[in-house]
């Protein structure tokens, strides 16, 4: 019953780890692997108008909630104009004004993206109404609607009839229908206006999307049209040239609309402009701009909330309770046997700073050397606090020798024993020392080598760079840490 009941527990912090550990990495994007990296993406937008001396507006458009993308961060910068941002169904607006302005003014908007892995979600909103035909001049209208006839005919329904269309549009050998039809340059405004036209020829309700193109360094860059079609359920975005479905990984969508990208009150026509740089940001990072952007607070009840000092003191001691389970798997399961249950852990502590084969070489020498003078201290007939007590001046006086001794040999690592749990040292000593004396050589060698390959196996697991980075990043995990243990507990064997 016991047992049961200790499963079922077990299950319960196993479920909870999980269940924590999917919300945060599906979530807010926290990595599960250690240097993970994204790569984001800056796009600065630059304004430049002559202002007229008056009151001066400025009205701009900018991305909103960018397909295919997480915006992380966004800036606005200009000198003594307010700002305020308006949004509707579809796009978003950046208003600057300022009671007085004259001559050249400079606006910037910039903001950081990056790739969101996850599905997008459609682009439902808003519903349009059927579009009227077009009165078509002649003799457009007869290729027109010859066009549109013959498409009808090699397609099934919105998606496959746009994508004909474009085909039959971009044919590098035109029949002279088409050739009549463009007399725009392929990919223009105009092009993609005329398209919007012919596809309200078939009662097909379409729009003009402006899109980013991203390339890393790039000075004046300039926004390009694309096409949507609405076919009853949501808008399907083409590629107006290669006549391509969906939007490519390396467009951002800005705006959508053929309404003014830029209106500027109380000066002349502004000029824009458009910087790109890419550069990569560690997963982590990405994150925490991540949950600023959504205004979550659970980064700011994780560690990496703390102090950059206390984080690193977390990194330790939150592999602790690894090198725990793993002295109870040997100890429970295997039957090695220790000098006590936290000993080996201590030790694998030091041989992080010293490395693995120096730890080894100094704790054993340290060990040897202390265990000598413990037992000529045990012919003086010393009381018990009193040994222990010289026991550890002994063990010091051995460490600050040692460390000497590595100067003189220029052996920067001989300076890092300094960092051993002494009292763990003395007592390890002392307790091999009654060993020796009770159950002789063999059963105190025997303990000391299952001391050390306990100190040893939980080196490699509390170092463990996948490992610490889960641990910290998910502290949750632990619970499955404890569940693990609170099984081994009851195991007999």
């Amino acid at each position: 019953m016991k047992n049961q009941r200790i499963n079922v527990v077990a299950l319960i912090l196993i479920a909870i780890a999980l269940s924590a550990v999917y919300y945060k990495h599906e979530k807010l994007g926290l990595p599960l692997k250690p240097a993970e990296q994204s790569e984001v993406w800056t796009v600065e937008a630059k304004l430049q108008f002559k202002a007229n001396g008056g009151p001066a507006k400025a009205s701009f458009y900018i991305p909103r909630d960018p397909p295919g993308f997480i915006k992380l961060n966004e800036d606005y910068i200009s000198s003594n104009y307010g700002l305020a941002t308006e949004k509707d169904e579809v796009n978003r607006e950046a208003l600057w004004a300022v009671r007085r302005a004259k001559g050249k003014q400079v606006l910037y908007y910039r903001m950081e993206f990056t790739r969101d892995n996850s599905s997008t979600k459609p682009r439902t909103a808003p519903k349009p109404s059927y579009p009227q035909v077009p009165d078509y001049e002649e003799p457009l209208g007869s290729a027109v609607r010859a066009l549109l006839k013959e498409v009808r005919s090699h397609s099934a329904d919105v998606i496959t009839f746009t994508r004909e269309l474009l085909l039959e549009l971009n044919d590098p050998k035109p029949d002279q229908n088409i050739s009549l039809i463009n007399k725009t340059g392929h990919g223009s405004v105009e092009w993609v206006r005329q398209l919007v036209d012919i596809l309200a020829g078939a009662r097909i309700p379409a729009r003009i999307v402006y899109v980013l193109p991203l390339q890393d360094l790039v000075k004046h860059g300039t926004l390009i049209p694309w096409i949507e079609v609405h076919n009853d359920f949501e808008w399907i975005a083409f590629d107006p040239v290669s006549g391509r479905q969906g939007f490519r990984e390396d467009v951002l969508v800005w705006r959508t609309g053929d309404d003014p990208l830029v209106t500027i009150s109380g000066g002349q026509p502004a000029e824009v402009d458009f910087s790109i740089s890419r550069h990569a940001l560690s997963q982590v990072s990405i994150a925490e701009q991540w949950a600023r952007q959504t205004e979550s607070r659970l980064m700011d009840f994780s560690l990496f909330a703390l102090p950059v000092q206390t984080q690193n003191v977390y990194r330790i001691i939150l592999m602790v309770p690894l090198g725990a389970l793993v002295i109870v798997m040997l100890r429970n399961l295997v039957g090695l046997a220790t000098f006590g249950t936290f000993m080996p852990v201590l030790i694998a502590l030091a041989f992080r700073e010293t490395s693995l084969v120096w730890g080894i070489i100094m704790f054993t020498m340290l060990v040897i050397v202390g265990l000598a003078l413990r037992l000529y201290l045990e012919k003086l007939k010393l009381l018990l606090v009193p040994r222990l007590a010289a026991v550890l001046t002994i063990v010091i006086m051995l460490i600050a020798v040692f460390s000497i001794i590595s100067v003189q040999l220029e052996l920067e690592r001989g300076l890092s024993v300094a960092l051993f749990p002494v009292v763990i040292l003395a007592m390890t000593i002392e307790r091999m020392s009654i060993v020796l004396e009770e159950n002789g050589s063999h059963e105190a060698f025997k303990l000391g080598t299952g001391s050390m390959v306990a100190a040893i196996l939980g080196y490699l697991v509390m170092t463990d760079e996948w490992l610490g980075h889960i641990i910290f990043v998910f502290p949750e995990t632990l619970l499955i840490v404890l569940a693990i243990t609170l099984i081994l507990g009851r195991y007999t064997g």
